[in-house]
C-alpha cells in the first residue's frame, strides 16, 4: 500500500500555495471583532469578507511562490490561514491547482 508523503517535506515558507490558491480562501470564519481590527484595513476585501486578493494571491504575501514567501500579517493572520497544515488535504490541493508536486 502506497504511503503518503510525511508533512514535514511541504514547507511553507519555500511553498505560499495556500495564499494563492482561491480568491474565496482568506476568508473570515470565526475571527473575534478584536483579531478583525489587528488585520490591516488595507489588506481586507472590499466586501470585507477576507483578506483581499490581487494578481492571483492574498496580498499580505511576500515572496515569490514555491521558492520563499512569508506572510506580512503572520501573527494576526486568519483563522482559515492558522488551520491549513503542511500536507493536509487543503495544503496539497492548493499545491496541486498551482502546480507545485503532492
Amino acid at each position: 500500500m502506497p504511503q503518503s508523503p510525511s508533512p514535514d517535506i511541504y514547507d511553507c515558507q519555500a511553498c505560499g500555495a495556500c495564499c494563492a490558491y482561491s480568491e474565496d480562501w482568506p476568508r473570515f470564519s470565526l475571527e473575534t471583532d478584536e483579531q478583525l481590527d489587528a488585520i490591516p484595513e488595507a489588506m481586507v476585501a472590499t466586501d470585507l469578507s477576507g483578506m483581499k486578493f490581487e494578481n492571483g494571491r492574498c496580498v499580505a504575501l511576500n515572496g515569490e511562490l514555491g521558492k520563499c514567501v512569508g506572510c506580512t500579517i503572520y501573527t494576526v493572520r486568519p483563522i482559515v490561514c492558522r488551520d491549513c497544515m503542511p500536507g493536509d488535504p487543503e495544503c496539497l490541493m492548493a499545491r496541486e491547482a498551482i502546480g507545485l508536486p503532492v
